[in-house]
């Protein structure tokens, strides 16, 4: 069937129009279908709760759904993996954490390397961790702790996440830098960890600060430090670990990356969403009420931190000696 001339000749102005724009303005079309952005958490969690929060700004403001999917297992590995072999078009984006950083060393044979096969987009937020303890124990400050420690040695047990988990190695940075020998005990998932410690099967706990600031504020757990470099605006009145311990930090960081090759003119566009996404007040207050600080910054900034993290982290596991169960 022919088409009327005029319908015609309209159609093909609009094609010569398209196939004329530049390259910059084709890439305004961008999304034109449902984004994934891959969790490898489950459900619930601080990573879960953050990345549900931007995939519903970005939805808000770029007009296609952002969708959350959580593939957890293997310590971040299986999610991490589904990015690095998808088709680098911008539809399947990573949740990047601070496990990523550490899975390069503590993982012996990985079928991906994560700085060369995931391009960073944008930092999102670094949140701070808590050393909690069981009200059982003696210690009510960080220095008094360190002492109690020291004085009984390899009787205080370590909660983790498990093995390699970053509740793992912040604890193990916090053994070698303060000198302290404590009893590892991982669990699977951070739930059950920070269960066990609640119960007082535990002695010390060092939690994200979101699982545990509700327990903190009805005194069922005492909080000793923070471990980020300056205290926090959601517990002003807990010192930093490194207060007490100099050159200690460690965080919880969060950011979005995308597949190795994913076009330039995508990446910039999420980015400066991304960013965008950080200033709002709603958005920032929302992070706020978890505990997160936001960070933003550019896509080369965001590179340096892993680069930095990842070297950081390697030197830690190594001294752990921690292995993937």
């Amino acid at each position: 069937m022919k088409l009327p001339r005029r319908q015609f000749l309209h159609l093909a102005a609009a094609t010569a129009a398209t196939a004329a724009m530049p390259p910059n303005a084709k890439a305004q079309i961008y999304p034109a279908r449902p984004v994934r952005i891959i969790v490898g958490f489950a459900p619930g969690g601080s990573a879960d709760i953050i990345a549900r929060l931007v995939a519903q700004w970005l939805s808000d403001r770029l007009g296609q759904q952002f969708v959350v999917e959580n593939r957890p297992g293997a310590g971040t590995n299986i999610a991490t993996q589904a990015v690095a072999e998808a088709v680098p078009d911008g539809y399947t984006l990573l949740l990047v954490t601070a496990a990523n950083f550490i899975n390069a060393t503590l993982y012996e044979k990985l079928s991906f390397n994560f700085i060369r096969d995931i391009a960073p987009v944008a930092s999102l937020t670094r949140e701070p961790s808590v050393v909690v303890v069981h009200p059982s124990v003696p210690a009510k400050s960080l220095a008094e702790f360190i002492a109690y420690a020291k004085s009984n040695p390899g009787k205080i047990t370590m909660a983790s996440g498990g093995n390699g988990a970053p509740s793992h190695v912040s604890g193990e940075l916090f053994k070698m830098l303060a000198g302290v020998n404590m009893v590892h005990v991982p669990y699977r998932g951070a739930g059950p960890a920070l269960t066990d410690l609640l119960g007082g099967q535990v002695q010390v706990y060092f939690t994200p600060m979101s699982a545990a600031i509700e327990y903190i504020r009805a005194g069922k757990l005492r909080a000793l430090a923070v471990t980020t470099a300056k205290r926090s605006e959601a517990l002003p009145d807990v010192p930093t670990v490194s207060e007490f311990v100099p050159g200690y930090e460690a965080s919880q960081w969060y950011g979005i990356g995308a597949p190795k090759n994913t076009g330039t003119e995508t990446v910039t566009k999420l980015n400066r969403e991304i960013n965008a996404g950080l200033t709002d007040p709603k958005l920032k207050a929302q992070l706020a009420d978890l505990g997160e600080t936001v960070l933003g910054g550019s896509s080369a900034e965001f590179e340096k931190l892993i680069a930095e993290e990842t070297e950081k982290w390697a030197k830690v596991v190594k001294f752990s000696g921690a292995k993937a169960d």
